[in-house]
């Protein structure tokens, strides 16, 4: 796992770089706020249901939620799983926040 800032993020995507992005954050979260990631919940990989991203395991997957904790329990699950260019958000949707409002 490597870790990414929201700034740099931020920047990649402003760029128009094509990025899988997820959002492990619970559907509540999300509708309240997103930044365009692909909702897929913490409890979707606890319980191994990967299937919808299974095609991803070779490439690069960024991950953030809220603050960075459960992203960061997410890389670590992934690459258990198989899962060989996991990235963190640091900070996650909070620091984006505070930085982007």
């Amino acid at each position: 796992m490597t870790e990414i800032s929201v700034e740099t993020l931020k920047a990649r995507m402003d760029a128009g770089e094509k990025i899988h992005l997820l959002d492990v954050r619970e559907p509540a979260e999300y509708a309240e706020f997103n930044i365009g990631a692909v909702l897929f919940p913490l409890g979707k990989i606890q319980s191994m249901a990967i299937e919808d991203i299974e095609d991803l395991r070779n490439e690069e997957v960024i991950i953030h939620c809220r603050s960075g904790k459960r992203s960061h329990m997410a890389c670590l699950m992934l690459e258990q799983m198989g899962f060989t260019n996991t990235v963190n958000v640091v900070g996650g949707v909070l620091e984006w926040q505070e930085k982007f409002k």
